[in-house]
């Protein structure tokens, strides 16, 4: 699988970590940075994981920041994309299961390296289960679509 990561300096150590646990795991990744601690804004970045997930450039992406709230915030902008914070195991398997996430958010300043591991691992192994699952995703392209700008 190929997997798209990006964070701000708040997300850099989990991003870095995370890298590596993708590359441990037998993942291609894709980082679209950051690469320093220097502040920088996060929507661009989230923005590109995005970008490359509905493109097809990435099977999946990953946001990572201080909370990881802003991050899924600014991916979820991305039409198509379905980011869910994940900070917990529960909410990684839901995420994968019922809402068929493409992109996982987490928060640096919240998860630890040990969790943020099997936060990963369990997102990446959890099918879509579809069936009644399948009516609810397709309401939510319908409502993107629906409030996509339209040219006059």
């Amino acid at each position: 699988m190929k997997v798209a990561i990006g964070a701000d300096h708040a997300g850099l150590e989990l991003k870095a970590h995370l890298a590596a646990e993708l590359g441990r795991l037998g993942h291609e990744v894709l980082d679209l940075g950051t690469h320093t601690t220097e502040s920088v804004d996060y929507p661009p970045i989230c923005a590109a994981v995005g970008q490359a997930v509905v493109d097809g450039e990435a099977d999946r992406g990953i946001v990572l920041g201080g909370s990881g709230q802003g991050e899924q915030i600014a991916a979820n902008k991305v039409h198509g994309v379905r980011a869910a914070l994940c900070n917990d195991l529960y909410t990684a398997r839901m995420s994968r299961e019922h809402n068929d996430a493409n992109v996982l958010s987490m928060g640096g300043r919240i998860v630890a390296f040990g969790l943020a591991s099997e936060i990963l691992e369990l997102w990446l192994t959890t099918d879509f289960e579809g069936g009644r699952h399948d009516r609810r995703i397709a309401q939510i392209a319908d409502i993107e679509r629906d409030a996509a700008p339209r040219e006059d």
